[in-house]
């Protein structure tokens, strides 16, 4: 018979199983987080947008607001003063008011009528939920301009057509309603919108008062006798005048007469 073992072997130890412990309280998720000032409220409508629309349904979403609409001033402003170096002159402050003002006035012409298409689509929106919305349209929007100032300012100062210009902003303005807008659409999905007729729209009615802004406050790009128009257009047929090139009106030419003088020989 054999003997026993007198050296079993050791038995391994036990592992204790690991508990992770749960976050503090005071911890909130990145989306929660609050946004406090307006550098915050810029960040966070680049990288997390779906935290600044949390926030905006939260209590407090008035500071959001106001955050929002600051630097949307802000970088139209900036980006006004780029448009207003084509010309030079009064157009380095008048560009800029016009383009700020312009987004605003087409933003509160615009706010009564999608609040509206909001009730109309299901949504538990409220009317403040609505101009947070429409306050982070722009502020996206502006922020996409601001990024394509120094391409706006190289043309600018590279160029002497005012209708290529022109072109040149109405293109950069398209691509940043479009994300702006796409923040929007995001938002009221959030709200719980059930039909987006509505939405899309409205959204036709705000592309057109912005562009209706550009030839009611003209001139934006170039000059003209005036700070403010003096006659009504609509604005393809301001974009086509630009194009082509405005008519001279046609001046009666008088005959050349040749009047005797005494001291002519």
């Amino acid at each position: 018979m054999s003997e026993p073992n007198a050296n079993p072997p050791p038995k391994p130890p036990i592992i204790p199983p690991v508990i992770t412990a749960p976050p503090p309280l005071g911890e909130l998720p990145a989306e929660r987080k609050p946004i406090d000032g307006l550098f915050a409220a810029i960040e966070a409508i680049l990288r997390e947008p779906r935290r600044v629309m949390f926030q905006l349904t939260q209590p407090g979403a008035s500071r959001v607001i106001l955050s929002l609409l600051v630097s949307a001033i802000g970088c139209a402003m900036v980006y006004g003063v780029v448009v207003g170096t084509f010309s030079g002159g009064v157009q380095l402050w008048a560009a800029p008011l016009k383009i700020a003002a312009g987004l605003l006035l087409s933003a509160a012409i615009c706010l009564p009528s999608l609040y509206i298409f909001a009730c109309l689509s299901g949504s538990r929106a409220r009317l403040a939920d609505v101009c947070g919305l429409v306050a982070g349209l722009l502020a996206l929007a502006t922020l996409l301009l601001l990024g394509f100032a120094p391409v706006a300012w190289v043309f600018s100062e590279s160029t002497e057509s005012a209708a290529g210009m022109g072109t040149i902003h109405l293109g950069f303005w398209f691509i940043a309603s479009y994300f702006g807008l796409r923040f929007l659409h995001v938002g009221f999905k959030q709200l719980d919108a059930r039909a987006s007729g509505g939405l899309k729209a409205w959204v036709v009615v705000f592309m057109l008062v912005t562009l209706q802004m550009t030839t009611a406050l003209r001139p934006i790009v170039g000059t003209e006798p005036t700070l403010l128009p003096t006659e009504k257009k609509f604005f393809l047929s301001h974009w086509f005048n630009c194009m082509v090139g405005t008519p001279k009106a046609k001046t009666k030419t008088i005959p050349y007469v040749r009047v005797p003088s005494r001291f002519s020989s």
